[in-house]
C-alpha cells in the first residue's frame, strides 16, 4: 500500500466518525432550542448518512475487487437501492413527523458538510500542482 493509498483509507475510516460526532454536536443545541424529538431526528439523519456512507464504501470497494468487468451495473443497481431506502426513510420520516423533517435533513446533511472539510483540508495539504 502506497503513503497515498493509507492517507485515503485513514480519511474513508475517519468520515463515519465525524458525520455522528458532528450529528452529536448538532443534536445538542437543537435539544435546547426546540425538543427532544427534534434533537433525536437530527442525531439519526446522521447516524444514517454515516450508516449509508459505511455501506456505500464497502459494497463498491468489494463489487471493485471481485469483478472488475461487471461491476458498472452492479454499482448502479446498488446505488439505486440506497436511494431508495433513504427515500423510504424520508418517506417514514414526513410520514410520521410531517413538522420535523427539516431535522432529520439537517442531521443527514452533515454528510455533506464533512466531505467538504474533507477535501479542503486535502485541497491544502498538496504540495505540488503539477508534475
Amino acid at each position: 500500500m502506497t503513503q497515498t493509498e493509507s492517507i485515503n483509507a485513514k480519511i474513508l475510516k475517519r468520515i463515519t466518525w465525524e458525520i455522528a460526532i458532528l450529528a452529536f454536536i448538532l443534536a445538542l443545541p437543537t435539544l435546547i432550542l426546540f425538543d427532544a424529538v427534534s434533537a433525536l431526528l437530527v442525531f439519526a439523519g446522521g447516524l444514517l448518512a454515516a450508516a449509508e456512507f459505511i455501506w456505500l464504501k464497502k459494497s463498491i470497494t468489494k463489487i471493485l475487487l471481485d469483478r472488475k468487468k461487471q461491476a458498472f451495473p452492479t454499482i448502479v443497481l446498488l446505488y439505486g437501492l440506497r436511494l431508495l431506502l433513504i427515500i423510504a426513510v424520508f418517506f417514514i420520516i414526513i410520514l410520521f413527523f410531517s413538522e420535523k423533517v427539516i431535522a432529520f435533513a439537517a442531521g443527514f446533511s452533515t454528510l455533506i458538510f464533512i466531505f467538504l472539510v474533507e477535501a479542503i483540508v486535502a485541497f491544502s495539504k498538496f504540495k505540488q500542482w503539477k508534475n
